[in-house]
């Protein structure tokens, strides 16, 4: 298929110059019909800090999703609706399980037209809430880049979110360099297959570069206190607050209870693309105590390959297209141990193990250990997954981190580093 002449990055909405960005920052959206969402959505920092978030979204009315036009303005909708949703469950002192029809009514329609669930996933917080201080600023700068939603108005959030842009930015130049590499192998061109994963391996590495620069402008205790408990769902959260998940009422007494994880980065389409490109095989669950919840049917190839139901439908097809036809790591190891091809793909396979192990070391200290510092000052007294969190570790020594939920409701620690292991372990040095 990679060598079809009908076959293009387009098809599945992702671009060699941006990969799974847009090829421009959203806009507000201009029809008037539409002004009670961009003005909730323009208001959410202010109203959550005064407590009148739940009042302002109660009183919006029931709008239709027939004005939705273009396929930007069906994201601008969906990250406003995504924002308004996890702003009125989490926004009080205890959390909200019901959704109203204003919101829940037009979300599912939206989200069922972006093949996406009705929650604030990677797409909704990352790839489709980015603006740029100039038509021509470099995505790959966090520096240049802003939010266009913010549940805290801080610069940490912003920062935090970010960073993710700059890390999809540089990744893109990538996508293309892997497929030219999966069309090496099938023409049995060694020596660009070895020139292209080198490249690829300098890739991973400038991202875990990016990934680092989190520590700069990002606080570990406005993270986790003021930003994080906003991006948790509806699943695994009965510690939270919500035992049953989310209620998305589409009024006349109709709704149905629903359980979604919330945003994670296990739903970069990006990240995915390097683990299938590389042959890197993940099972582990991430599911606390091995529990499943019973709504939840087991999902063939874990709790990564769960997150692709997370993100867009064209972006999901390209990662089952990928699937199809990677062939790199079969390649690989039918060289021999030492020889050029062998050591390029053990090489990238352990920049992604490396990715990885800083991935974790950034979630010990914005989760585990920033779960023993003191709230920001004059932060309202909420029960959520900061509280529920840290209730939890009071007691416990800093290093204690086994039963840390993650916001996509992952026994945190031991997943990622489940993860990570299955990575490295994809890296053969034997022959």
């Amino acid at each position: 298929m990679l060598s079809s002449p009908d076959f293009s990055l387009s098809q599945y909405e992702v671009s060699s110059r941006n990969g799974f960005l847009p090829e421009a920052p959203l806009q507000p959206l201009q029809n008037p019909y539409y002004a009670p969402w961009e003005a909730a959505a323009r208001d959410l920092t202010a109203s959550i800090a005064t407590g009148k978030l739940r009042q302002a979204v109660d009183s919006l009315p029931v709008l239709s999703t027939s004005e939705l036009q273009a396929e930007s303005e069906w994201r601008r909708a969906y990250v406003i609706l995504a924002y308004l949703t996890h702003a009125y469950v989490w926004g009080g002192e205890q959390p909200k399980d019901s959704l109203p029809p204003a919101i829940s009514i037009p979300f599912l329609e939206v989200s069922s037209h972006l093949e996406l669930p009705p929650c604030a996933t990677y797409a909704a917080l990352n790839l489709w809430n980015f603006a740029t201080s100039s038509p021509t600023s470099d995505l790959t700068c966090v520096d240049d880049l802003s939010v266009t939603l913010s549940f805290t108005g801080t610069k940490d959030e912003q920062w935090f979110f970010m960073i993710s842009v700059a890390m999809e930015a540089r990744g893109a130049q990538l996508i293309q360099l892997m497929l030219d590499t999966i069309r090496a192998v099938t023409a049995d061109d060694k020596q660009r297959v070895t020139e292209n994963l080198i490249q690829v391996r300098e890739g991973i590495r400038e991202l875990g570069t990016i990934l680092e620069r989190m520590y700069e402008h990002c606080r570990p205790a406005v993270f986790f206190h003021q930003l994080r408990p906003y991006l948790a769902g509806s699943k695994n959260m009965a510690a939270a607050g919500l035992p049953s998940g989310l209620f998305y009422d589409v009024g006349e007494g109709k709704g149905e209870w629903r359980q979604h994880s919330g945003g994670s980065n296990a739903q970069s389409s990006l990240i995915q693309t390097l683990d299938i490109f590389l042959g890197v095989e993940h099972s582990a669950t991430g599911d606390p105590n091995g529990q499943r919840s019973k709504t939840q049917p087991p999902v063939k190839g874990g709790f990564i390959k769960e997150m692709r139901n997370y993100m867009p439908g064209p972006h999901r097809r390209f990662l089952e297209m990928l699937t199809r036809n990677s062939n790199i790591r079969t390649f690989a190891m039918s060289h021999k141990l030492d020889s050029p091809v062998r050591d390029a793909y053990n090489a990238a396979v352990m920049a992604m193990g490396v990715f990885r192990d800083k991935h974790i070391q950034i979630v010990t200290r914005y989760i585990i250990m920033a779960s023993k510092l003191p709230p920001p000052e004059k932060e309202p007294i909420r029960w959520n997954l900061a509280s529920s969190t840290s209730d939890k570790m009071k007691s416990s020594d800093v290093n204690v981190s086994e039963g840390v939920s993650g916001t996509g409701g992952t026994d945190l620690i031991p997943f990622l580093k489940q993860t990570r292991d299955a990575t490295k372990a994809a890296a053969n040095y034997a022959d």
